[in-house]
């Protein structure tokens, strides 16, 4: 591919996951991309070392899945060679729903299950190697350059022990994660930026990976039970992974999970999916138990700045953080790196890179709205008092159209397909799918 913006320069912040990938997107436009990394990492470092949930079970939806496969051509191949399974999610999943196990039949839609660390590793490595990167490890990017229009024309860093320096750029792309500046120099430089939306969560997460024996089979490469608002308020996932282990997750609603090893097999003894503990109670080897809390939801609303500076996006947890619980950031992150690889190359060569910035946050923003929509929607109801009418609706139509799924495959597989991103939610209201929802018997009849 001829890159448009050969002798151009794209400064990344953040060398996490979402930055990585927005690397690989920006790679193929412009003739340098430097990655600005505030941490001492390097192509041997697994799960970044600011990311606290980077030890807990991942989701990486089936629409995340494909576009890493298009940004990493054999990557899915790499990671099962290693171990880590691919299987259709109707078949490879038992899944306890609010109403009873789903069907367990195909659906179509393939997933792989992997630990964050592995594949962050394993992308960390493409990137680097890549000629058009630069990486800046141990770098503390501390502010936005501006021209005398406005425009961001690159970053001030600066490196432990060193005075700031000036790094120019003619695209800035901040994937920075949860704790972004952003926000705090726009606003520096006089720019209004609306307040972020919040949905608390309450939910925390415990922890651990252990072997996974292969004398042992199991019928299923993920064992779930699902929280739901506001009844079952603790839940568990059981991931197989890379390398013959199994990652497990417990989390709970305004609970903490215990991180000892006796309590640990309780909590899950106490679950509706049996798997969870069978598999925990023969595990012979294992690693550090983690906990992680303070999921809430927060959306920076950087689509709805009137004075977006031109040469500046934002992507990831830098614009959108998502309870983990319903495995959307990843997947996202990923959509964010393909749409800003998409609008580059949909450009004229007479339109340049002035005018790209606030339409992307715009768009970005329309691509958040579903997945958004489905997390807040769903953790608002632990606290339904009071709540908006749209979103008591729409939690009310989601409780039966999960029990309606226990005994209608299809419908099942319609839910599979919205929940991976890779059918549009209408396919939950078409008028098929609605009679059944709408005429199904009240819950304990």
């Amino acid at each position: 591919m001829g890159r448009k913006y050969a002798s151009g320069r794209a400064v990344v912040i953040g060398g996490g996951y979402a930055g990585l990938v927005a690397a690989r997107a920006l790679a193929d436009h412009f003739g340098e991309v430097v990655l600005v990394e505030r941490d001492h990492v390097d192509a041997d470092t697994g799960v970044h070392p600011s990311a606290p949930q980077g030890y807990h079970a991942h989701a990486m939806l089936a629409r995340g899945g494909e576009l890493l496969e298009q940004l990493f051509p054999g990557l899915r191949g790499e990671l099962e060679a290693d171990g880590a399974p691919v299987f259709d999610y109707g078949l490879g999943i038992d899944f306890l729903l609010p109403g009873g196990f789903a069907p367990r039949q195909p659906t179509g839609v393939m997933i792989q299950s992997f630990t964050r660390d592995e594949l962050e590793r394993r992308i960390r490595r493409r990137v680097l190697d890549l000629p058009e990167v630069t990486p800046m490890p141990g770098t503390r990017c501390e502010g936005l350059l501006r021209d005398a229009s406005g425009r961001v024309r690159g970053v001030r860093y600066a490196t432990a022990g060193a005075d700031p320096e000036e790094l120019t750029a003619d695209l800035v792309v901040d994937a920075s994660g949860r704790t972004s500046k952003l926000e705090d120099w726009l606003r520096a430089d006089g720019v209004a930026v609306p307040p972020k939306r919040v949905v608390k969560a309450r939910v925390t997460y415990t922890s651990m990976n252990f072997d996974r024996p292969e004398d042992r089979p199991a019928d299923y490469q993920i064992a779930y039970q699902m929280l739901f608002a506001p009844e079952v308020r603790q839940a568990g996932v059981l991931l197989a992974v890379e390398r013959g282990r199994w990652t497990c997750s417990l989390f709970a609603y305004d609970d903490e999970p215990p991180t000892d090893d006796s309590g640990y097999l309780a909590f899950a003894k106490g679950l509706g999916n049996p798997h969870l503990a069978e598999q925990i109670e023969q595990r012979t080897v294992q690693e550090p138990t983690h906990r992680y809390t303070n999921l809430d939801n927060q959306w920076r609303q950087y689509h709805a700045v009137k004075e977006w500076p031109e040469r500046l996006v934002a992507l990831g947890d830098a614009v959108c953080v998502f309870n983990p619980v319903y495995g959307q950031g990843l997947t996202v992150a990923a959509m964010g790196a393909d749409l800003l690889g998409r609008m580059l190359a949909d450009r004229g060569p007479e339109q340049g890179l002035d005018g790209l910035a606030r339409a992307y946050q715009r768009r970005l923003a329309r691509l958040v709205l579903p997945p958004w929509t489905l997390s807040t929607n769903s953790d608002l109801m632990w606290s339904p008092g009071g709540q908006p009418l749209a979103a008591r609706i729409a939690h009310w139509y989601n409780e039966r159209l999960l029990r309606v799924s226990v005994r209608d495959a299809a419908v099942w597989a319609r839910f599979v397909r919205v929940v991976n991103m890779v059918g549009s939610p209408a396919l939950l209201f078409h008028p098929a799918v609605a009679l059944k929802v709408l005429t199904a018997p009240s819950r304990g009849r």
